[in-house]
């Protein structure tokens, strides 16, 4: 039996379930599996500036493609506590990663030795299994069921914290006789699916809402042909938007309190049955549940059972993986309509259709200091449908899922439960990482920008090109907004009037230098008719130059996004569209 380091043999286990890039730090306490990294070769390590920033690297690779499982790894102490926002990241959106901790070594850990933390005690919360393993034997078997817990039932991120005597112990171990377990998936049944559909056949004015689990189950396809095949207006969430492109003539456009659209909360409220398909109902999604289901109909397909009836109670629910149960929907939809018992869809539709081409937003203002609107605009002429956007939270996020556009799944790659401040840069890289053919635009608010500014070294460092936009009014322009309710406008402003940059005037950090002097390109655009050379600009130095390039907008200082509580009572706070040069890339035009 070959004999090698436990390190050693989990480098080998990572290879064999697939792994091929890794992002981290090294340190005392993990240099040991560094070693064995190194060693075993067949791993690219993409080295972080914080630990944290690792963490969301790994979380943008395992988004971007079916399959991936993104690795991020640090030392003992502060590096698995730095992991832990990744780690809540990740499970709030049912995304596996692996994180991998050392740790002091075993006869020692709980004796405050120098940077001893019960690191799997503080992640238990947000992983689906946090373990130390305390026997080096162990390691092959720890290593092998952390790949079988992150594939089975709903996806989600695991640690394995390794002593770093365990890590140099050596043991019996044969990479080449090693397997995978079998994933575990529960799969509807014919005889419910039948049923649901049924209950679809039933409703005069059903939607589907196709969440992030149906591109999770790598099931878009199935899902788009479902909604052709009954002609069923599809509504995707945040999460599962780009499962059918937004010029679908079956997409009826988002729903929600803020990143939705007029047009889809407008139909939504006319629907009297909704089949949920791997979504998880979030209250930014739904808002108060007396309007979201008042009159309607549910059923619920999730691979979670806990999750059914956990927000609300559906009238029917049906536990499984979303790609096991649409190839049944389909089959099933497929042989009433050979029957000819599917009802014509075709009126229903076109409504949806219609409220696309006449209730929009204005995107188009040709004020200085800009409105984002523009920005937005500029985007969806220079950004093609192949586009993967990355972004996470704040007034930058939500206007851009509200007038941006989206083709195709993983295309719309965007931290939506937990939206972590920093998530956006380290995210771009790993997303770029895993597909370095697709351009890769991200999105940020000039305070998301600077909570992980220094990751833009990382991708200067190893040459991980893109083009990060950045709106900046020198506010954090989200908790301002929900400030108003309160009457106060409290530690909102990041605006000061910087000495080294006097022609900035009150917007403060001189961003163009600071992407400048961690490697990268940066352009700065004062003036809405700069933005699209500037982007094109930005195309052309990426490719050239194999670094992030930053395009900088300078926005008037206050903007309020549509937004609400209710998705019957969205405050529209800007002009609306009433002519068709008020939006002209929408996606239909204005009618």
């Amino acid at each position: 039996m070959p004999r090698m380091t436990a390190a050693r043999a989990a480098v080998e286990i990572l290879k064999r379930e697939g792994v091929t890039n890794a992002f981290g730090v090294p340190g005392a306490a993990i240099n040991p599996f560094y070693k064995a990294l190194q060693a075993g070769g067949g791993i690219d390590h993409t080295l972080a500036r914080h630990v944290e920033g690792a963490s969301h690297m790994a979380e943008g690779y395992t988004r971007t493609k079916a399959g991936n499982i993104g690795v991020c790894i640090g030392t003992s102490g502060p590096a698995g506590t730095d992991m832990i926002t990744g780690l809540y990241s990740a499970i709030g959106d049912s995304i596996p990663i692996l994180c991998i901790t050392g740790q002091a070594p075993t006869a020692v850990i709980h004796k405050e030795d120098f940077q001893a933390v019960d690191i799997a005690s503080i992640a238990k919360p947000v992983t689906k299994w946090a373990t130390t393993v305390l026997e080096a034997a162990q390691v092959p078997g720890v290593f092998q069921q952390a790949f079988h817990l992150m594939r089975s039932g709903r996806p989600g991120p695991v640690l394995i914290d390794l002593p770093i005597d365990v890590q140099l112990t050596e043991i019996e171990f044969d990479p080449e006789t090693y397997e995978p377990l079998p994933v575990y998936k529960p799969a509807a049944t014919r005889k419910q699916v039948e049923k649901a559909v049924r209950m679809l056949v039933a409703s005069e004015r059903p939607l589907i809402v196709a969440g992030g689990g149906i591109i999770n189950a790598d099931a878009s396809e199935l899902l788009v042909e479902f909604a052709e095949v009954t002609g069923v207006p599809v509504v995707p969430t945040l999460m599962g938007w780009g499962i059918l492109a937004d010029d679908h003539e079956l997409n009826a456009g988002m729903v929600g309190l803020q990143t939705s659209h007029r047009y889809g909360n407008a139909t939504f409220l006319e629907s009297d049955f909704v089949l949920g398909i791997g979504n998880r109902w979030a209250n930014r999604h739904t808002g108060g549940l007396d309007v979201y289901t008042k009159g309607r109909t549910f059923v619920h397909v999730d691979i979670e059972p806990t999750q059914l009836g956990k927000i609300f109670a559906p009238d029917y629910a049906i536990a499984s993986d979303a790609k096991a149960a649409l190839e049944l929907f389909v089959e099933v939809a497929k042989e009433l309509k050979a029957a000819g018992e599917l009802p014509d869809r075709s009126a229903w539709a076109a409504s949806a259709q219609e409220r696309k081409a006449t209730l929009q937003r204005r995107t188009h203002f040709d004020n200085v200091p800009m409105k984002p609107q523009r920005v937005y605009e500029e985007m969806n002429r220079a950004f093609g449908p192949e586009t993967r956007y990355v972004t996470t939270i704040g007034l930058s996020q939500i206007a851009g899922a509200q007038m941006l556009h989206v083709y195709r799944p993983r295309h719309w790659i965007n931290c939506g439960q937990a939206g972590p401040l920093g998530w956006t840069i380290p995210a771009a890289l790993g997303v770029a990482t895993a597909d370095p053919e697709t351009p890769v635009v991200a999105l940020s608010g000039d305070y998301d920008f600077q909570f992980m500014l220094e990751e833009l070294a990382v991708g200067a460092q190893h040459n991980i090109p893109y083009v990060h936009v950045l709106v900046n009014n020198a506010y954090l322009g989200l908790i301002r907004q929900a400030q108003r309710n309160l009457d106060i406008n409290f530690q909102v402003n990041l605006e000061f009037e910087n000495i080294n940059s006097p022609e900035l005037g009150v917007y403060g950090v001189d961003h163009v230098k600071v992407a400048e002097g961690l490697g990268c390109k940066a352009i700065r655009v004062t003036e809405p008719d700069q933005l699209l050379p500037a982007f094109e600009e930005a195309k052309k130095l990426a490719a050239e130059y194999r670094v992030p390039v930053v395009v900088e907008a300078i926005l008037e200082r206050v903007t309020n996004i549509s937004m609400g509580v209710q998705i019957d009572g969205v405050n529209e706070w800007e002009e609306l569209a009433t002519e068709p040069g008020h939006a002209p890339t929408a996606i239909r035009p204005l009618v």
